[in-house]
């Protein structure tokens, strides 16, 4: 059995991608209390530290849990990406990513994983970041994949950086095929949130001008989604029979649905964001707030893309021991 460590883990999208890759999880950490108890409620045998990466005795977490296959880990991204806007961005933040290396030295998995937002690859340290991998001898390699293309009802592109000390990884080659499941498929039946008007007193004049949108394009009785908090490019709303957008980790989305007294409107839900995140329906999220909740769908992994990502790298390798 490949033995697999998450770092920056979250509330486990990678390792249960992993898990489905056939993969058995050994450890995780993360600083964030809400998700590594969320972590725990999943992986119930894993030995799961709340905790900075830094802080943490390598020789002896490795002493705990012995020798890993595989090194997940997905470091902080609000320092890359373009949803920081124009606020500064923090060095030392993105610059956590290099505790990957130190991991990798220390454990001298066979293979690793890196997840991060596309914008991480004009970062000034991405380069060196690789480099000191292929000075441990990985083999590296780097590919860009859209969640929408293997079975998730969400648009969400991410970076993958996998590393295979025994040979050139495998990369990801193909997509699933067919229509792209809508983000039609990921609501709960009506009538189990409450709703209110749309055009009720005191509704933003710019939730308002983005309906009107969504109905000169869609018709009158057509539900629909607009993007309630935050701005897009698409004008601000989209139709349920594409993938939704990209979760982030504030309350984004609201469906708009008509009825006889005229349209109502309601926030997505955790269960609805869980499923386009692609979390299986049994994986727990009951730890926090809700806004806890939101947050840590919104920095986690599409489980279906990390396991399509993992089965490919060890592909026929499923009974390998780790690198001395």
């Amino acid at each position: 059995m490949i033995k697999g460590l998450d770092i920056f883990c979250g509330a486990g999208g990678s390792s249960a991608g992993a898990r489905a890759a056939g993969i058995e999880m050994r450890a995780a950490i993360d600083m964030d209390a809400v998700a590594t108890r969320t972590y725990q409620d999943n992986f119930e045998g894993a030995h799961v530290v709340t905790s900075r990466l830094e802080e943490i005795s390598l020789s002896g977490l490795k002493q705990h849990i012995g020798q890993i296959d595989l090194l997940l880990a997905s470091p902080e991204c609000t320092n890359h990406t373009c949803a920081k806007g124009s606020a500064p961005r923090s060095e030392a933040s993105r610059a956590t990513a290099m505790t990957v290396v130190e991991y990798a030295r220390t454990f001298r998995p066979r293979w690793l994983v890196l997840e991060n937002v596309v914008h991480m690859r004009p970062w000034s340290r991405y380069g060196e970041l690789k480099r000191e991998l292929e000075l441990l001898g990985y083999n590296i390699g780097e590919q860009i994949l859209n969640s929408k293309d293997y079975g998730v009802a969400q648009s969400r592109r991410r970076l993958f950086i996998v590393g295979d000390l025994a040979q050139e990884p495998k990369m990801v080659s193909h997509r699933r095929r067919g229509r792209k499941r809508s983000a039609a498929s990921i609501l709960d039946p009506d009538g189990c949130w409450p709703t209110t008007p749309l055009r009720k007193p005191g509704r933003a004049t710019d939730t308002l001008a983005r309906a009107d949108r969504a109905v000169a394009a869609l018709g009158e009785n057509t539900p629909y989604l607009i993007v309630y908090y935050g701005t897009d490019g698409s004008g601000g709303w989209q139709p349920l029979a594409r993938p939704l957008r990209t979760v982030t980790t504030v309350d984004r989305f609201a469906l708009v649905t008509p009825t006889d007294e005229g349209p109502r409107m309601r926030m997505l839900q955790v269960s609805e964001l869980r499923r386009a995140m692609g979390f299986a329906p049994s994986y727990l999220f009951q730890n926090g707030t809700r806004r806890d909740r939101i947050r840590l769908l919104g920095n986690g992994v599409c489980p279906p893309v990390m396991e399509t990502v993992i089965r490919t790298l060890i592909d026929g390798q499923g009974q390998a021991s780790s690198a001395s």
